[in-house]
């Protein structure tokens, strides 16, 4: 396998991947067109890592560290998930420009999703049999960069292979496959989260064989004459930064997502410690539980999504949906404030899910048409964007076990989610160019 240089002026796609728009004119092209296994393919290799995401974050990887220190359990999963996100922010765009850059008789993207899968797979089977913090958190680091080195080339495949014409439906294979695998994966992992080991070893082989058959089912190649300019280190991290006073709508809108985002999961991160801790519920029902909320949130979340992608658009407005999908988002929040108990969280979970639900299928069309320049740089400027979600995500953690410690316990995770909520709303209203 050889690794030629990269474009300096590529951007960075949505997924956080370096974009890979098809060769201009003159240049052969670097992927063979998709075949007919290629579609469900992906629905099979997204739903299996997004699984995985799943069911590690909700049930294992916060059940293996309750059972090692239940006194500290908070600050130590805190620890982990903010260690991880130190090494893993650029984890996927470094997997872009690797997977750009190679050149081998198995493609550009392959390789490096079969290393990834391996590493992260045989990483899996070791993280259950781990007593000491230390330890886990270096092989959840691991596994988390292996796993985005496997992410990050799978949705590139969508850009390479297929016609423009074509990229809807494999974008909402891809959205399929992780909305169902989130929800599978935190099935799974509840029925396991008794044996904890098996579960990490059924994650971890299941990402292996997938990825395996995903690569034999769908073979690529590289042309060796399809070469690209030499990569710059200056000019790839010059790339995250956008002026915000020549582009105030886009500042408003990473702004506002990065808001929502951090209310939303400072609540999701810690829902199993919640409901032993603030429901008190023991923890194998809280699993159980856990599961249960995954359920009842994911019809009303996939409604949301088709029913008000759809009617933003007839009506041609996208600012009045965010500020409903906050009004929503707000009640759903308050449930296990006024009923601290299951039947509040069951509550909670229907309501955000359509809150949820709204809000992102809004925003993600809100986020395309607020882009300093739709034709050069959209796929880099969207990979900025998508940065809101994920830094909040790595930070919920340990904001989160900050404000159970010092202000108040779990009931503030509450409060704290919907001033963010309302706070995200507001800074969506300056936005002038899109209604």
């Amino acid at each position: 396998m050889t690794i030629t240089p990269q474009d300096p002026a590529a951007g960075i796609a949505p997924t956080g991947v370096i974009s890979t728009e098809p060769p201009a004119a003159g240049r052969p092209a670097a992927s063979p067109p998709a075949n007919r296994r290629l579609l469900p393919s992906l629905l099979a290799a997204s739903l299996t890592l997004f699984a995985t995401y799943g069911g590690l974050i909700a049930i294992l990887l916060p059940s293996q560290i309750a059972l090692l220190d239940e006194a500290h359990k908070v600050q130590n999963l805190a620890i982990v998930t903010t260690t991880s996100f130190v090494f893993t922010l650029f984890a996927q765009p470094l997997a872009g420009v690797f997977s750009d850059r190679t050149r081998s008789r198995f493609g550009r993207r392959a390789p490096w999703m079969v290393v990834g899968a391996i590493v992260g797979g045989i990483m899996l089977f070791g993280l259950g049999s781990l007593t000491d913090i230390l330890w886990i958190t270096v092989f959840w680091v691991v596994i988390q960069v292996a796993l985005n080195f496997l992410q990050a080339p799978l949705t590139t495949i969508t850009a390479d292979r297929f016609p423009r014409s074509k990229r809807g439906g494999a974008s909402a294979m891809i959205g399929l496959g992780t909305q169902l695998g989130m929800t599978v994966g935190v099935m799974l992992a509840g029925s396991l989260a008794a044996q904890i080991g098996v579960g990490y070893a059924i994650f971890g082989g299941a990402v292996i064989v997938v990825t395996v058959l995903f690569v034999l089912l769908n073979r690529d190649w590289s042309s060796k004459d399809a070469s690209v300019e030499p990569f710059r280190w200056g000019a790839f991290f010059r790339g995250f930064w956008i002026n915000p006073r020549k582009h105030p709508d886009f500042a408003w809108a990473f702004a506002a997502r990065f808001l929502l985002i951090l209310g939303y999961f400072v609540v999701t991160a810690y829902q199993l410690y919640i409901l032993t801790d603030y429901i008190r519920m023991p923890l194998q029902q809280a699993q159980g539980a856990v599961v249960t909320l995954t359920l009842v949130a994911f019809l009303p979340t996939l409604a949301a999504i088709a029913l008000s992608g759809w009617w933003s658009d007839r009506v041609g407005r996208r600012k009045v949906f965010i500020y409903g999908a906050t009004v929503i988002m707000v009640a759903g929040l308050a449930m296990p404030l006024i009923m601290p108990n299951l039947t509040g969280m069951i509550a909670m979970s229907i309501v955000n899910g359509i809150g949820f639900g709204l809000y992102m299928s809004v925003d993600a069309a809100l986020m395309t048409e607020v882009l300093p320049d739709e034709g050069a740089s959209a796929g880099k400027d969207l990979g900025i964007l998508n940065v809101a979600t994920n830094i909040p995500q790595a930070l919920s953690a340990p904001i989160a076990a900050m404000i159970i410690g010092s202000f108040g316990g779990y009931p503030m995770l509450f409060v704290f989610a919907i001033v963010f909520a309302i706070l995200a709303a507001v800074a969506t209203a300056p936005i002038r160019g899109v209604k």
